[in-house]
C-alpha cells in the first residue's frame, strides 16, 4: 500500500512538473531548451500555416503566460464571493469553447485539447492564418494579429479595438515580445533545427 501511494505522489509530481511554465519565460530559446518538444510542435505549426515563431509564442505568453490550464479570474459577488468566469476561455492559447469547435471541425483535429502545447500552438497558427486570409493582416504583425484574435475578424474589421487604449497597449506588448523573441531564436534556432532533425532520425 505505502509503494503505491509513493508511486502515485511521484507521477502526480511528474505531471505537475510537465504542465508546469518554463522557468524563463523572457527567453525564448531558454523555453525551447526547457521544454523538450515545444520547438518541434511550434516549427510543425509554422510550417503548416506558415506562421511566424515568435509571433506565435509571444501570443500564447500574453494568453496564459505559458500555463497550460489558465482560466479567466472568477467575478466576485459582493467584492468577496467568487462568481461565474466572464469567459469560456482555456488553456495556453485561452481559445472559447465556439472557436475551438470550429478549428477542431476545420482541421479534423477532433482529438485536439486546450491544455496541450501541441494543439494550442496549432490553433494560434491557424487563427492567425484565417487572420491573414480574412483581414489581409502580415503574418508577422503581431501587434495587429493579436487585434485580431482578441477581437475575432469581424470585430477587426469593425476597428471595434478602436476606442480600445488598454487592449491597443497589450498588442504593442505583444509586439515588443516578439521582435525579442525573434532575435533570440535568430541566434539558436540553427542548433534547434540540428535537434528537430536528430529527432526525426533517431
Amino acid at each position: 500500500m505505502f509503494k503505491l501511494v509513493v508511486g502515485v505522489m511521484i507521477i502526480a509530481s511528474l505531471v505537475g512538473c510537465a504542465g508546469a511554465p518554463p522557468k524563463n519565460t523572457s527567453n525564448l530559446c531558454e523555453i525551447f531548451t526547457e521544454k523538450k518538444g515545444w520547438y518541434k510542435d511550434t516549427r510543425k505549426a509554422s510550417k503548416r500555416w506558415d506562421g511566424d515563431i515568435a509571433v506565435m509564442m509571444a501570443m500564447i505568453y500574453q494568453e496564459s503566460s505559458f500555463k497550460a490550464r489558465a482560466r479567466p479570474p472568477r467575478k466576485k459577488i459582493l467584492g468577496i464571493i467568487p462568481g461565474p468566469r466572464p469567459a469560456s476561455a482555456y488553456g495556453y492559447a485561452q481559445a472559447i469553447n465556439a472557436t475551438w469547435d470550429i478549428y477542431k471541425k476545420s482541421t479534423g483535429n477532433k482529438g485536439a485539447d486546450r491544455n496541450k502545447f501541441k494543439d494550442a500552438v496549432d490553433f494560434v497558427g491557424w487563427y492567425n492564418h484565417q487572420s491573414h486570409r480574412k483581414n489581409r493582416i502580415k503574418k508577422n504583425d503581431a501587434y495587429n494579429l493579436y487585434l485580431a484574435y482578441h477581437e475575432g475578424h469581424g470585430g477587426f474589421a469593425k476597428k471595434t479595438f478602436r476606442k480600445k487604449k488598454w487592449l491597443k497597449d497589450v498588442s504593442k506588448k505583444v509586439s515588443k515580445r516578439s521582435a525579442r523573441y525573434r532575435l533570440q531564436l535568430n541566434s539558436c534556432e540553427s542548433r534547434l533545427n540540428r535537434g528537430f532533425l536528430r529527432s526525426l532520425l533517431f
